[in-house]
């Protein structure tokens, strides 16, 4: 899809489908205005729906003998509370009302913020990502057609040769994770997760180190590869980096949960653990892939970016791991596994203390981890806990400018007692109430002291039932913008 700014006014623009965003009471008389130009009785016709301008209502209305197809009226409510994230479902709902249509989009929304290009780039993400769909398993694939164009009507104040160069690379990303979290757990396996990792590398000039099952043992990744003891499938350890072309002042890692299938183990998933839904135990992984693909595209200064992904199954043979075994991490901890289930950490546990040795500026992990944090902040928010106040600050300035709802949660030290082992070091899990919060607790014991580490379960966000503004049913793509935008803002502040 062409995106492009135009200075087009409503009156003005012809084309395919035209969707003007309508605050309560029309202040800028849009609809008379829409009225005279096709000479339509709209606002008659517009009280029969009803269309009162509140946000969510949508009419769309078929034009004959007119320059353009379809008019598209967006209601965004209460003009002094509209902000990005209304712009941001107002443009998704007009790219779904123009589905099916070929041509050019003309999008008019109330770019009124003191950042208006930062308003366009959310407004084109969410057209182009609300477009998304996966046809990949169809037997007989039938793509609908979708407008090739879209201009955003307005006055810019910085003039038309402004770019809103970060969209494209950020869709990309976002609709990687969507297609590797939604495929089988059949066809994304660890290794094809590698596979991706190697043409990724191919095409975008990144490092790429994949640790093979011996490799892994060599380093002690005794958490890590008691997770995959079941699985006939061999366990890959992933590190992808990204090298700036001149210095680097900066070194991120990306953590990423990279279970392709979690059975649960000899803690079987039953009932309404969904186990038919695990294939998506891997969103961490797909989210930090999917922030290298755009990352290796924008090209960001001053920083040098790892992804680690420490990929496998969660599986049951004579072999798979039993509750209540007792197993060595790469740092020297011991740990006794009390439920099979709560696998994710341990591969994590590895992965950190991995990273830890890479002796970075920050880490940043994105993990399905807990059924505790959907019950505590549902579908539309992630967990954070870190002990870093300023790299909280930072990760939810990023969310929030991508529009990634994202919470910062209590790192509550006494609880940690909760993970104590009669025999070992610690145990895999706590008591059930504050299941959260111990797991972060968990992870925070392979994060080497004085290294600014944040958590962020995405166990809710990842997946989404019935769709919500660009975000389609099926896998979300969560965290992917947020990674982005924090990774550029880390980039923005060593140049500066």
């Amino acid at each position: 899809m062409k995106i492009s700014l135009s200075p087009a006014t409503p009156e003005a623009w012809s084309g395919s489908v035209l969707a003007l965003g309508i605050p309560q009471d029309d202040p800028q008389g849009l609809v008379e205005a829409m009225e005279q130009r096709f000479n339509i009785q709209l606002s008659e016709w517009l009280k029969q729906k009803p269309f009162t301008g509140k946000s969510g209502d949508l009419a769309s209305l078929q034009l004959l003998r007119s320059d353009c197809t379809t008019l598209v009226l967006l209601g965004l409510g209460d003009p002094d509370s509209v902000d990005r994230d209304s712009l941001r479902m107002a443009a998704a709902a007009a790219a779904r009302a123009a589905q099916g249509q070929s041509g050019s989009l003309g999008l008019m929304l109330p770019m009124g913020s003191e950042d208006p290009i930062g308003d366009a780039t959310a407004a084109a993400e969410a057209v182009r990502l609300a477009l998304y769909s996966d046809l990949r398993f169809r037997s007989k694939p039938e793509p609908s057609l979708r407008p090739e164009q879209l201009e955003l009507l307005g006055q810019w104040p910085g003039g038309l040769n402004q770019t809103l160069e970060t969209v494209h690379p950020v869709c990309a990303g976002v609709e990687l994770a969507r297609e590797l979290v939604a495929a089988p757990p059949n066809s994304v396996t660890p290794e094809e997760l590698a596979r991706t990792a190697a043409t990724l590398a191919h095409e975008h000039g990144l490092d790429l180190t994949v640790l093979e099952r011996a490799d892994c043992e060599e380093r002690g990744m005794g958490s890590y590869l008691s997770v995959c003891q079941g699985s006939d499938m061999d366990p890959k350890f992933i590190h992808l980096t990204y090298r700036p072309s001149g210095v680097a002042k900066k070194r991120l890692i990306l953590v990423g949960k990279g279970l392709t299938f979690d059975s649960g183990g000899y803690n079987l998933k039953v009932g309404a653990a969904q186990i038919d839904m695990m294939k998506f135990d891997m969103g961490g992984s797909a989210a930090v892939f999917g922030a290298m693909r755009s990352i290796a595209e924008l090209r960001p200064a001053g920083v040098e970016v790892h992804m680690l992904v420490a990929a496998c199954e969660n599986m049951i043979n004579g072999s798979a791991v039993h509750p209540g075994d007792i197993v060595t991490a790469s740092n020297g901890t011991t740990i006794e596994i009390n439920n099979t289930d709560a696998e994710g950490r341990l591969t994590l546990a590895d992965a950190l203390v991995y990273a830890s040795k890479l002796k970075p500026d920050a880490i940043v992990d994105l993990a399905t981890l807990t059924g505790a944090c959907v019950v505590a902040l549902g579908d539309e928010i992630a967990g954070l806990w870190t002990p870093d106040d300023a790299l909280s600050s930072d990760l939810e300035t990023a969310a929030n400018n991508a529009g990634e709802g994202l919470w910062r949660m209590p790192l509550h030290s006494s609880y940690r007692k909760g993970l104590k082992s009669l025999l070992a070091d610690m145990k895999n899990t706590g008591p059930r109430p504050g299941g959260s919060i111990t797991a972060a607790l968990f992870l925070k014991e392979f994060v080497d002291a004085g290294i600014p580490w944040a958590h962020i379960d995405i166990a809710g966000t990842v997946w989404s039932d019935k769709g919500r503004g660009l975000n389609p049913s099926g896998a979300t793509g969560y965290g992917v913008r947020t990674l982005v935008n924090w990774v550029l803002k880390q980039s923005s502040t060593v140049e500066a």
